[in-house]
């Protein structure tokens, strides 16, 4: 049986180490190597022609993190489907990794069955998501495409801007609104798109092919 590799991105050596012994031990897996950050994969990745199906990619490293490597891959190896794997649970952090291509978000602290069923679903479904977002995802990948020009262009400005960093009061003010405004073209939009949080507006957007503010 032919075992699917994987590459481990992690500043922390003992983690990574760890990590490694954990992947090896599961049957249909095997690391192929480890890198200290996104620089050193690049690397890695040039120097062999053997590419991994995974990428654990952590999110917060020196010289290149973890958005910015999974964005390059996404440009230039988009085969290759990224893990994230982090520490971190903040939901702008995952809303970027998932913008930026990461098919998947785990926190570290996760038990070694549920990375097992991760890599696996990663190779049978294309994604997964821990229970933090599943359910907005798993919803959101399974939908049809809905009919965009049912949102109004008001309702578009704030789709794309909740695609962004800003928070909703500071979208309000930069489209000259109040906020108790702009929560209501947000819950307009979670009914129109089906979306339940601000990660499944950024589903849908990404869905949709819409232009989203960074």
């Amino acid at each position: 049986m032919r075992k699917h590799t994987v590459a481990i991105v992690d500043d922390h050596s003992l983690f990574a180490q760890s990590l490694k012994g954990l992947i090896d031990s599961f049957e249909e897996f095997t690391v192929l190597y480890s890198a200290v950050n996104g620089q050193d994969l690049i690397e890695k990745l040039n120097a062999v022609s053997n590419k991994p199906d995974i990428i654990l990619m952590d999110v917060n490293m020196p010289v290149m993190n973890g958005i910015e490597t999974t964005y390059w891959l996404k440009k230039n190896l988009p085969k290759i489907k990224v893990l994230a794997l982090s520490m971190d649970d903040d939901e702008m952090t995952i809303i970027k990794m998932i913008k930026k291509g990461a098919k998947g978000y785990l926190l570290k602290d996760i038990h070694p069955k549920e990375l097992h069923t991760a890599l696996s679903d990663l190779i049978e479904d294309g994604f997964y998501h821990t229970k933090r977002v599943s359910k907005t995802l798993q919803k959101s990948f399974a939908s049809e495409i809905k009919n965009t020009s049912e949102i109004s262009e008001n309702e578009m400005i704030v789709l794309k801007m909740a695609c962004s960093e800003k928070t909703y009061k500071q979208i309000a003010d930069e489209m000259y609104l109040s906020p108790k405004t702009v929560d209501g073209y947000r819950d307009s939009l979670f009914k129109k798109t089906g979306a339940k949080s601000r990660i499944g507006l950024v589903i849908y957007a990404i869905k949709n092919g819409i232009h989203v503010i960074n």
